[in-house]
């Protein structure tokens, strides 16, 4: 299999002439000669693009007009017949570890290999998987797998991510193939949870039975189904070839073959992706007006469903661009928000998708692939000349994106009713890691019960289809478990995230997961020294490196990994992930985040407006206020605290009771019932008229 890329021009961009950008015309497969004659090349008259610094890289002197340079990995896949060879072999033999070829073909079938960090001398190699659950749906048996699985092959426990899936960590090379097929065989699948494809399709996890939330979750499972590989290479590696798909819906089967406009390989085993792939992974959510339960803008394709005034879905908004991914110090990589693209009636989008996939195929960065995003071509090219190529591949105009109303987050924790008699709850897991007692105790409801599950973007859990004359038995067990409902959990934790980070992420800095407890202790530590209230709240999102998994830069506080024990400090992203955060200061060592987050919430306190965010406020006030601020900080003013003598247990089997529930959240019996009460009282001030019974 051989493949040729379309010629490279450089476009000097004005008003700096150390600045170039590689721009690629397209992609080729040379599978056959029918492809290259019906591959249509696309001529636009545009003008040279206006300065985009951000996506610019040096000049280095041009010695010949040969092809551009490929990635390492672009000659791995041209090389793997689909993604199958070498790892097909490496698979098989007897050492812990896999080849570097094999290593970066194993992501497409939704698996890192990984190696533990904290130990040192002989590398101690492990493989994480991760499955793929469009808009995180997890059938009861697929649950009850996993739950095996972690305890049979992995280390105990599961992991629920920020694009609602599991991931499955510390599994052994020779056991690699009897857990993916355990998978594969349970109503599961990892295929494309990785690699350079489109990953997995996020929408609202809330089992809501309203049209546009059915609508929306129909949608991101036709748009997994027609993105989904087709070659078989999966199958062949794992389950030797025998096939377990669902039938598709005919309108997927139909959009996939379609090729009138020229965005398929006509004799391909892979009509969409071809056998190079995509330049870079891909990332698309659906969603419903209000609803940013999903960070909609963080995304290559954000879909958002569009309803007449009867709740009829009609088609849907398109936005394009976004991503979170970026390298330190290199100026040139970068978030982005998504941006509007246009509007297109229902029965197109899953062409508009398609369209938009082969744009990004055909002309993304294969050079480098620290550029290679959908976000850096949207940015080289304007967004203007980005819907024209995908309107030839599309073959239609967009129509003018429609009107929405502001977004909101809902985490949808707590108690809700389905819509069809039935009730869903909602259980807040720090950090998404299911273990120890809270692992037996959702294993034992949800098998008990017969339950399905849904993970959210939040990295929490949904139980659904719950009987009423189960809710109390249910929550009492659960509450056993420090699984409460979300009155009686810290503000602060109800909206944090981090990423798995140390020991087994190849690319973690500092610490994420491990450090974002004693974090948040320390946080709330200080809104109680500047004087905040409990309820005031503060979105924080930690990282270990500034890859974003967590997605960082849309928090109002993002701490992001940048040396061993500092983090970088982001500040200015708000509740609803709307608006991008931005650097704020660098090289902040641990120990010394107070110095850091004393003026700053203090401040907030006492200079905000009403109702004013925390992010919102740094925005308005703007950094170089805030550093000046900063470099004025004396410390907070302190008054005697009044004392109180209070006697919270009023005999031993309380106490008792409380002390067992809070070794399991890392406290003390006396701060957990200090939590919980001061949880209540804010309840009752707050008057909230949320939908939560």
């Amino acid at each position: 299999m051989t493949t040729s890329f379309g010629s490279a021009t450089s476009t000097v961009i004005p008003n700096d002439p150390k600045i170039r950008m590689q721009s690629f015309t397209g992609l080729k497969s040379l599978h056959s000669i029918a492809l290259a004659r019906n591959h249509r090349v696309f001529t636009l008259p545009f003008s040279a693009p206006s300065v985009i610094r951000a996506v610019s890289t040096p000049v280095k002197p041009e010695t010949s007009t040969t092809e551009p340079k490929r990635s390492k990995v672009e000659i791995f896949k041209e090389q793997s017949n689909f993604i199958r060879y070498p790892l097909n072999e490496e698979i098989l033999t007897d050492t812990p570890n896999i080849n570097e070829a094999a290593t970066q073909l194993i992501k497409f079938h939704g698996s890192y290999q990984q190696y533990n960090r904290d130990e040192r001398g002989t590398r101690s190699y492990s493989f994480m998987l991760r499955t793929k659950n469009p808009g995180g749906k997890v059938p009861n048996q697929l649950y009850l797998t996993m739950d095996d699985l972690a305890d049979q092959f992995g280390i105990g426990t599961l992991r629920l991510t920020t694009r609602q899936t599991f991931q499955l960590h510390g599994v052994l090379k020779k056991n690699l193939k009897t857990v993916m097929s355990t998978i594969i065989k349970n109503m599961g699948s990892t295929l494309g949870a990785c690699g350079d494809l489109n990953r997995n399709v996020l929408a609202p996890a809330a089992p809501l039975m309203t049209k546009e939330c059915l609508f929306a979750q129909e949608t991101a499972d036709n748009i997994a189904a027609l993105l989904t590989p087709q070659s078989g290479f999966y199958y062949d590696v794992w389950v030797d070839g025998e096939r377990f798909m669902t039938s598709e819906p005919p309108e997927v089967v139909k959009a996939r073959n379609d090729n009138s406009h020229k965005t398929n390989f006509p004799d391909s085993p892979e009509p969409i992706y071809g056998a190079q792939f995509l330049p870079r992974k891909f990332k698309i959510a659906v969603t419903v007006p209000t609803d940013n339960s999903v960070d909609i803008l963080t995304n290559d394709i954000g879909v958002v469903v569009v309803s007449d005034d009867n709740g009829e879905p009609q088609g849907f908004n398109i936005y394009v661009g976004g991503g979170m991914g970026r390298t330190h110090r290199m100026e040139a990589t970068f978030p982005r928000l998504g941006e509007p693209l246009g509007y297109v009636p229902k029965e197109d989008i899953l062409y508009a998708i398609k369209a938009i996939v082969a744009t990004q195929r055909d002309h993304g960065r294969r050079d480098d692939r620290r550029y290679s995003r959908m976000k850096y071509l949207i940015s080289s090219w304007g967004i203007e000349k980005f819907k024209t190529v995908v309107e030839q591949y599309y073959g239609k105009k967009f129509e003018p994106f429609r009107e929405l109303p502001e977004w909101e987050f809902k985490s949808y924790l707590g108690w809700h009713e389905q819509g069809d008699g039935a009730l869903f709850c909602g259980l807040h897991v720090d950090n998404g890691r299911v273990g120890g007692k809270m692992k037996k105790t959702l294993r034992e409801v949800i098998e008990k019960y017969n339950l399905n599950v849904r993970i959210t973007p939040n990295q929490n859990i949904i139980l659904c289809d719950i009987r009423s004359a189960w809710r109390r038995p249910i929550t009492t067990v659960l509450a056993q478990a420090g699984l409460l409902h979300p009155k009686f959990v810290d503000p602060l934790n109800l909206t944090a995230m981090a990423c798995p980070a140390f020991p087994l992420c190849p690319l973690a800095i500092t610490e994420a997961e491990r450090g974002i407890p004693d974090i948040l202790k320390r946080v709330r530590s200080v809104f109680e020294k500047v004087g905040l209230k409990y309820n005031d709240s503060v979105v924080i999102r930690i990282t270990g490196c500034p890859n974003g998994c967590a997605r960082p830069y849309m928090a109002e506080l993002g701490l992001v990994g940048d040396g061993p024990n500092s983090y970088q400090i982001w500040l200015g992203g708000t509740p609803n992930q709307t608006q991008l955060a931005r650097s704020f200061m660098d090289k902040v060592k641990v120990q010394d985040l107070e110095n850091v987050f004393e003026p700053l919430f203090y401040y907030w306190k006492q200079k905000r407006q009403p109702k004013e965010s925390f992010g919102d406020f740094t925005a308005r006030i703007g950094f170089e206020k805030l550093k000046e601020l900063e470099d004025k900080w004396e410390g907070v003013v302190q008054t005697p605290p009044a004392r109180y003598n209070l006697k919270l247990f009023a005999d031993k089997e309380t106490y008792e009771a409380m002390d067992e529930l809070a070794k399991l959240q890392n406290k003390s019996a006396h701060q957990l019932a200090i939590e919980v009460i001061r949880n209540f009282v804010a309840s009752q001030q707050n008057g909230k008229s949320e939908r939560v019974i």
